[in-house]
């Protein structure tokens, strides 16, 4: 499991180890992200095998002993990422894509089974900003009625929803690693499922304003740290939906047991809608567990927001049988309770 220090590859692994029988997982991970050592140490005495390698680097990818499979949990995750004056284009295209083709060859090599985690990010975001909405209850909504784009319905988006340009630079790293995983698995044989995630959230996220909303927005909320709506009138009704990585890990758990399934390869992994929520919401619930705090109103938008982003998972749902169990409130107490405890998060992980 490469990323594996991360949030979502650590919270993916201690799942899988404590529900599969006679697994072994070798976890690799650069290390580079604040808090991620915290992660190696907890993995390593549950007998994670772990390998300090850069996925950037081909030698270091090269050099891994054999498994039977590759979860790809590594990522610079932020849709900003490259073009907000304070990363690299080149790096995220190095690690975003440069190391998935490591990988890649690497399961070539080895006739190994790939699993991508990419990203509703994916997703157009021109028909994104121009959906028809309206407010209800506090929250953007899609109006009744009115005409939309192909796979989109007041579901969310399925998978046939246009991923047409723009949708990012680091969205576009992820779908040509998307097609890149499809391409190298029907030409030299080995299986590929490809699971695209919405907002994953939970207790010990590395919460960042650009990754992992729920999880900083309640960490700084409980922290009296400064917090802002952002574009959209300023009102904080832009719309997401969440998951918790444990539910992420039945679905990974059965595409491991069944890689021949016939069915479709890339799926949408989210919550939907009825684990959604907008900001002004969530604000809501923060201020009856912890206390009122004020949040501050920017109209202007930025590149690359949308209003709403809800995904459909019906087709895993149908092909797997899967469903989200933890629901909005539970996840939310989670990171309710991991923040109560640990008030230096925030800037233990770096978030800002």
């Amino acid at each position: 499991m490469t990323g594996i220090c991360g949030f979502v590859g650590s919270s993916i692994a201690r799942s899988l180890l404590g529900s599969m029988e006679d697994l072994s997982i070798l976890g690799v991970d650069n290390l580079i992200r604040p808090g991620s050592e915290l992660n190696r140490r907890s993995l390593t005495k549950l007998g994670v095998q772990f390998i300090h390698a850069d996925l950037r680097a081909a030698s270091d990818v090269e050099s891994l002993p054999k498994v039977d499979w590759v979860i790809d949990a590594a990522a610079n995750a932020s849709v900003l990422a490259g073009v907000d004056g304070k990363t690299s284009s080149r790096q995220i295209l190095e690690h975003n894509l440069s190391g998935t083709i490591n990988l890649l060859e690497y399961c070539k090599r080895w006739a190994a089974g790939f699993l991508l985690l990419s990203t509703s990010r994916v997703y157009a975001i021109e028909p994104l900003a121009s959906l028809p909405i309206e407010v209800f209850n506090c929250a953007y909504r899609l109006k009744a009625g009115e005409s939309v784009p192909a796979g989109v319905s007041s579901e969310g988006l399925a998978e046939d929803f246009s991923t047409a340009a723009p949708i990012s630079i680091y969205g576009a790293t992820k779908l040509c690693s998307e097609q890149l995983a499809l391409e190298y698995g029907l030409s030299f044989g080995f299986p590929v499922w490809v699971n695209r995630c919405g907002v994953l959230a939970g207790a010990g996220q590395f919460g960042r304003a650009d990754q992992g909303i729920f999880t900083y927005w309640l960490h700084a909320y409980k922290n009296r740290r400064p917090l802002k709506y952002i574009g959209f009138t300023g009102e904080g009704y832009q719309v997401r939906d969440c998951l918790h990585p444990s539910d992420l890990s039945i679905l990974v758990a059965q595409q491991l047991g069944d890689p021949g399934r016939a069915g479709r390869r890339v799926q949408n992994v989210s919550g939907g809608v009825e684990q959604s929520m907008s900001l002004l919401q969530l604000s809501d619930w923060c201020s009856n567990r912890f206390g009122a705090h004020e949040v501050v109103s920017v109209a202007e938008n930025r590149p690359f927001d949308i209003p709403w982003m809800v995904l459909n998972s019906k087709q895993a749902q149908t092909q797997w049988n899967w469903k989200p169990r933890m629901n909005l409130t539970r996840i939310l107490e989670e990171i309710a309770l991991h923040a109560e405890t640990h008030p230096d998060w925030l800037e233990m992980s770096a978030g800002n």
